[in-house]
């Protein structure tokens, strides 16, 4: 009968002067490293035919459309005055809206995280709503509460305060969750070192709180800006749709495709498209400063 005996393994064994070796790697167990930083061109392939898909053909047909009647035809149907008119609504109370939601937003975020309150589970599933509930349902739920017959006695329809109140409501979460995570991350050693100190409640949120808060404010309010320029659905029906009034871009280029004016309808479309880029890119640009910031802090 044999007698089996245990050897250790080289992995094992103490290196020279002693000390213990510590636990196998990857490469004494025979595996093979990962190529960290490389995409198979296979994998590369597919997300770039996706994206020209879904994305890219579909955004070139409409510059291409746009242009069908030269740079002329593109510029006198980004200019004219029902045309500018309707961007100049849809970009002052797109601006608007995501002032205010800068301020509720962070406002609501904050309760959210530091306040214990009952319903506080069911208040926070509420504020994903929006991102689930068709635009056209809200602006016929809008539309019964502030139209004509409002049981409440405020009537908001065919006025640029009902785009405001149908646009916030869609483009409430953006701020909401942009902020709430970061707050959750909030030291609050530092805050409690503040107001011992004594500094007031308002000193500290705007020298402790705000600055580390800042950078997910301005992207919720740049992404709530960007969604409201779009916007159709919530205001199709509470905001009238009167030229040079209440009518917002996305109105005036569906009007341009009923009476048969493909050109002028993509030429705004295009204007829309190049301002939400702008708001991306400049979004892009404070994240990018902020990661560097944290960067150099570290």
């Amino acid at each position: 009968m044999t007698i089996a005996t245990d050897v250790p393994d080289a992995a094992t064994q103490p290196a020279s002067g002693g000390a213990p070796a510590g636990p196998p790697t990857n490469r004494s167990r025979g595996v093979r490293p990962s190529s960290s930083g490389r995409v198979s061109p296979l994998t590369l392939g597919v997300v770039v035919s996706w994206l020209s898909l879904i994305v890219l053909l579909p955004l070139a047909a409409l510059t291409v459309t746009s242009f069908g009647e030269g740079w002329g035809g593109f510029w006198d149907a980004v200019t004219a005055p029902v045309a500018l008119a309707a961007l100049g609504t849809t970009i002052l109370v797109s601006a608007i809206v995501a002032l205010i939601n800068v301020v509720v937003g962070t406002l609501i975020a904050w309760v959210l995280v530091r306040d214990e309150f009952w319903g506080k589970r069911f208040v926070d599933a509420l504020i994903d709503l929006p991102f689930a509930l068709p635009t056209i349902v809200a602006s016929i739920v809008l539309l019964s509460l502030y139209g004509p017959n409002s049981p409440i006695g405020v009537e908001l329809n065919a006025t640029r305060w009902g785009l405001i109140v149908a646009l916030a409501f869609v483009t409430l979460p953006f701020v909401v969750r942009s902020v709430q995570p970061v707050l959750i991350e909030v030291d609050t050693d530092v805050e409690q070192a503040a107001a011992s100190l004594g500094a007031s409640n308002w000193t500290t949120f705007r020298r402790v709180v705000l600055p580390t808060l800042a950078p997910s404010i301005i992207s919720g309010g740049g992404l709530a800006f960007a969604r409201a320029i779009g916007e159709y659905g919530s205001v199709v029906l509470i905001g009238g749709n009167i030229p040079r009034e209440t009518q917002v871009a996305s109105q005036y280029i569906q009007q341009q495709i009923e009476i048969d004016r493909p050109v002028n309808a993509a030429a705004v479309s295009v204007a829309l498209l190049v301002i939400s880029f702008a708001t991306l890119l400049v979004l892009r640009f404070f994240a990018s400063r902020s990661q560097e910031k944290e960067e150099r802090s570290k």
